[in-house]
């Protein structure tokens, strides 16, 4: 198995972080990681706020639930869809593109772009000996991030990314069944081999939430995944992002 196979497989998020710091270099090698990433028709349509500042992080953490670790790290990323370099190129050359970057695939693409970007970082960084853990509780207070980031239109923040030295490194959690999640030719609609897989994977999650050093509880995953998509959240979403000149069409 190779060493970045390696990597990948063995990745655990990682929620508490010593003060120590990420030197420039090492920022300077995790953004580089994260542009070497594909990127749809070489549009590059994302951007990485880098988050430093005490009192910004603060301001973060305050809007993802008060998560410790947005503000105790080596160094916070913010990852945001971008079109807003995109409207002024296009300005300068005097072409009106406001169409196409309002459009729900402009959306998408800045969205999967930041993702790609992201893993690619998530990577790096777990190979270098960081921690990581995606932090996608930026999205309770959209308005409020981007009032911290001073985003213009055109760009939505849409999760952070908290990097550092663990502190503490917490167990590898159970993923899916193979069989569940990968399909061949066409997607496997046989309910009885869904239920049976899934009940494997609520033992193995049981027996991890049981056996796991902190916070174990006894719950399965279809438990607790039904309980967490029973109450619609953030329904702000929709209009914001169309405000912010996002899928108008």
């Amino acid at each position: 198995m190779s060493d970045v196979l390696q990597t990948i497989l063995n990745h655990k998020s990682v929620r508490s972080f010593t003060s120590e710091q990420l030197s420039e270099e090492q920022i300077r090698e995790l953004v580089s990681a994260a542009q070497a990433a594909s990127t749809s028709s070489f549009l590059q349509a994302y951007s990485i706020i880098g988050v430093s500042d005490p009192l910004v992080k603060k301001e973060l953490s305050t809007y993802a639930g008060s998560q410790e670790y947005v503000v105790k790290n080596g160094h916070f990323f913010v990852f945001c869809a971008d079109f807003y370099r995109h409207k002024e190129m296009a300005s300068n050359l005097r072409a009106d593109i406001s169409e196409t970057i309002q459009g729900t695939e402009a959306l998408l693409i800045g969205t999967i772009d930041a993702s790609l970007a992201a893993q690619n970082l998530a990577i790096a960084a777990e190979s270098m000996g960081l921690g990581i853990c995606y932090i996608g509780g930026l999205r309770n207070n959209l308005a409020g991030v981007s009032a911290s980031l001073g985003v213009p239109v055109h760009v939505l923040p849409l999760f952070g990314i908290a990097v550092g030295y663990p502190e503490k490194v917490n167990e590898k959690k159970p993923r899916l069944p193979f069989e569940n999640v990968y399909h061949k030719n066409r997607y496997n609609v046989d309910k009885g081999m869904l239920n049976a897989q899934l009940e494997e994977y609520d033992r193995a999650i049981q027996a991890y939430y049981a056996d796991r050093s902190a916070n174990s509880r006894t719950t399965t995953w279809t438990e607790q995944t039904t309980d967490k998509l029973r109450i619609p959240k953030r329904v702000y979403m929709k209009d914001f992002i169309t405000q912010k000149g996002w899928a108008k069409h």
